[in-house]
């Protein structure tokens, strides 16, 4: 018998009768989507798993006042990847090493998602939670307007190549510069820039890469010399640029902001995760539905990397109900469950589900959805992923959106905050 963190045997019986359990999550569509799952867990196995939601503003802050209380009020979390590290080096998390790895899971969910949503630390092999909702930044595109050929024949006149989707982040700015018409209340794209939480971070992160910057070495934790080169510097001014080409007051945006971008017909193209995309095909919601496009990241000068979002469950150690979690996460992980995720509108991590044709073909955004799946990275996984995430958000924020110093003035400032954080954390001892 193996014991798991929290006393409860690994991998409980699945037979009915067992207690309902509380999943917790953020408020948005996929969390639906997983309350209608639950519902056919229920029908399949008459257990009952409710999704208990809470807006994303509190998500981080409601989900870890309960640990720290070791309260029960919740026996699974769909948790940030950003968690990990903090769930598991508290003890908050169940570790699912053994579990995960007899029933094969690290090899039928996508590599790049076991890595990001499971796996702490990174490289180690252990594992403290299920891939659920993989995720990353996408964008969104008004293919009407892309495909108007009075539109085309002026963007060749003035920048001398085809009006299309673009391929590198440069042909992305000039086509945001042409499309932004104040005049006529209509802008070049929409981005991240919202200060709370990690949205501007998640917008910055895309061409940070894509410039062939980072966040620090992983290995050593040092950030001087990397975050703050030449190329993240540049990097981050390319960004300010992009967003002189949104609409008006756009400093303070994330998810419903550059969704409602596309829908109240205010720019032409949108960044947001791709879990927000449901929205924009549905004629209820968007107007502009049937001439929608979607395109994964251009390429940089150096890479083409996608900022990574999504979230993993874990079996909460404070849970009385352990083995009625176990059994969820059983019934959720077998292969025809996950193509029911993915038909309900989750982002499935499951591999043979993400290569399905059934699954590339059923959106519009399916395809490049896999595809970016491919090209993903994460901000900090560490405990102290919380601190670094407030310094980079006020630092970039008071850059882009303030107009406060300079590009290299914002990254020295976090550069030389976060290893004030890493020296205090002893990563250096």
């Amino acid at each position: 018998m193996v014991l798991m963190a929290g006393g409860k045997e690994k991998g409980a019986p699945k037979e009915k009768g067992m207690p309902a359990i509380t999943i917790f999550w953020a408020e948005w569509d996929p969390a639906n989507y997983l309350q209608e799952l639950c519902n056919v867990y229920t029908q399949q196995t008459g257990n009952t798993a409710n999704v208990e939601t809470t807006p994303w503003s509190d998500f981080q802050t409601k989900a870890f006042n309960e640990f720290a209380a070791r309260g029960d009020a919740y026996d699974i979390v769909v948790g940030d990847s950003q968690w990990l590290g903090r769930g598991a080096t508290q003890r908050h998390y169940v570790e699912l090493t053994d579990w995960i790895k007899e029933r094969g899971v690290d090899k039928s969910m996508a590599a790049a998602t076991i890595t990001a949503y499971a796996e702490y630390p990174k490289g180690s092999g252990k594992y403290y939670a299920v891939p659920v909702e993989g995720d990353a930044c996408g964008w969104s595109y008004r293919k009407d307007l892309f495909e108007d050929p009075m539109e085309k024949e002026a963007f060749r006149r003035k920048y001398g190549y085809e009006l299309k989707v673009p391929e590198t982040w440069d042909q992305l700015l000039d086509i945001a510069e042409f499309f932004t018409r104040p005049d006529k209340n209509f802008y070049g794209c929409a981005i991240y820039t919202q200060k709370d939480y990690d949205a501007l971070t998640m917008g910055i992160e895309n061409v940070l890469w894509a410039w062939g910057a980072d966040l620090g070495d992983y290995k050593t934790y040092r950030v001087k010399g990397v975050l703050n080169s030449q190329d993240g510097i540049k990097s981050l001014e390319f960004y300010k640029e992009l967003y002189k080409y949104t609409p008006p007051d756009w400093g303070n945006a994330f998810f419903p902001e550059n969704n409602m971008a596309i829908t109240e017909g205010l720019a032409a193209m949108s960044m947001n995760y791709y879990a927000f995309f449901p929205a924009l095909i549905n004629p209820e919601m968007n107007k502009y539905a049937d001439g929608m496009g979607f395109f994964a990241m251009p390429k940089g000068p150096k890479d083409q990397i996608a900022a990574l979002g999504g979230q993993g469950a874990s079996i909460i150690t404070y849970s009385k109900k352990q083995d009625a979690a176990y059994a969820w996460l059983e019934w959720f992980v077998k292969p025809e469950n996950q193509a029911k995720w993915g038909e309900l509108g989750g982002y499935t991590c499951d591999l043979k589900t993400l290569k399905s044709e059934k699954f590339l073909n059923m959106t519009p955004y399916n395809r490049s959805f896999m595809e970016t799946m491919q090209m993903v990275k994460d901000f900090w996984a560490v405990p102290e992923y919380a601190e670094l995430l407030e310094s980079c958000q006020r630092r970039w924020h008071e850059y882009v959106v303030e107009g406060k110093g300079t590009a290299k003035q914002s990254m020295d400032g976090i550069a030389d905050e976060w290893e004030a954080i890493f020296e205090k954390a002893g990563y250096y001892d």
